[in-house]
Formats: C-alpha cells, structure tokens, sequence
C-alpha cells in the first residue's frame, strides 16, 4: 500500500523542494509514499487569483477565503473525507502532533494537508472541511507548510521499509513511553572524552541493560510525562 499525500498550500514549490531529499525521497522513489503539492490559487475564481480577504469585524492582516480551500479538497478527494482520509488543517489552534498520530497517519492510505498563511483561515475550513486540526507547539510560524512537512516526514519514516532497517524507528524517542539512549561512535577518545566502555565490550545482554537504563534515566530526568502519557 502507498501512501498518499495531498498537501494545499501557496508556496507548492517550498514543498517539493523539500521533499527531494533524504528518507522521504528515497521512501517516495520506492513506490511506498506519494507526495503531491497543490497550488491553492488554482482554485481561485478570479483573474487576480486572490486566495485571501479582510476580516468581517475589521482588525489587521487578511483572512484565507474558504472557496478555494473547499474546492482544492473536493478536487482531490471527491470522495469526500473519512477516518481513513483525513483533511488535516495545520493550524497554532490544534491538538499537538505527536508520535502516535505519526504511527497513526504511517497507515493510511490518504492523507490531505491544508496550510494556512496571513493572519488565519476562514473558520468554516477549520468547522466544516477539516477532519483534525494540528499544531507542532505553542508557537505561531508563517504559515502551515513547515508543519506539513514535519507531518510528512514523522510519518512516512514510520512506513515499513521507508528505513532500510524497520528496527531503528521501533528505538526512536517516544516508543515505548521512553526517550531514545545515548549514542557513540569512533573515535572511543576524542579529546579526552570517554565512550562508556560497556558498549565496548560486546557483551550484548550488557549493552542492551545499559541503554534501557539510560533510556529510563534520561525520560524521568528530562520528560518524566511521557511515562503516563497515551498521546505520545
């Protein structure tokens, strides 16, 4: 199964020039992920292509216009949305994107991202076209298209085989309630700086206790919510 992705923005390029490198690249030259940008202003109905109006009430910046923003999703997805084909709109107002909703979007078949810009969207894009509503933190940027492509990329390296090796993702941060352990590389001495000599030692059974133990140590020090948390 591929998985597609529908991202609807102003700045397709800014998309697809970062696509083209890296996991998701090759995850997409395989066959296991399809990523297509589409320019919102193909769905406008004037010669000026205006994707975005002042605001009923008065106030500053522009507001997006919903018209286009329906059209584009009911271009791509005549279907209409569903549980399995979610219209996500990338928005500081959503729940946090997190590790499970990466997981979760990594076995879809469909995914439809909307990305907004100027002062907000029109709000019967968020009530009546999108299915979720997300954000990366509690930070405003210019527009949804970094979102979209940390959305993009979170979960298409949870795709089987989009990493080679299918046990590295299942070691990441945030599997198992547990931040990832140290890693070490050559050389063991660098500039009086120490590798641990267990993980020098082959002893696998060893190694193995050390990281878990690092593991658990570094999550109660650093995120000790993420033991009891089931958003993860």
């Amino acid at each position: 199964m591929t998985l597609r992705i529908d991202v609807v923005t102003i700045f397709p390029d800014l998309v697809r020039q970062a696509l083209g490198h890296g996991i998701v690249a090759r995850a997409i030259e395989a066959g296991l992920a399809r990523v297509e940008a589409h320019d919102l202003r193909v769905f406008t109905d004037d010669r000026h292509r205006r994707v975005d109006d002042a605001p009923f009430g008065g106030g500053p910046g522009m507001v997006m216009r919903a018209e286009p923003f329906f059209r584009a999703v009911e271009a791509i997805l005549p279907e209409g949305s569903s549980p399995e084909r979610p219209v996500v709109l990338l928005s500081p107002r959503g729940e946090k994107f997190s590790h499970l909703k990466a997981r979760e979007y990594s076995r879809l078949d469909r995914l439809v991202l909307l990305c907004g810009r100027y002062e907000g969207i029109d709000e019967r894009v968020r009530t009546n076209l999108a299915t979720t509503e997300l954000s990366l933190g509690d930070f405003v940027l210019m527009g949804g298209e970094v979102p979209a492509l940390a959305v993009i990329e979170a979960s298409v390296r949870l795709i089987p085989g989009a990493l080679g090796d299918d046990d590295s993702s299942a070691q990441d941060s945030f599997e198992n309630g547990l931040l990832d352990h140290p890693h070490y590389t050559r050389p063991k001495d660098f500039r009086g700086l120490q590798v641990p000599e267990v993980l020098l030692s082959g002893d696998h059974a060893a190694i193995a206790k050390w990281r878990r133990e690092q593991a658990d140590q570094a999550t109660r020090s650093r995120r000790p919510d993420l033991r009891h948390n089931p958003n993860l």
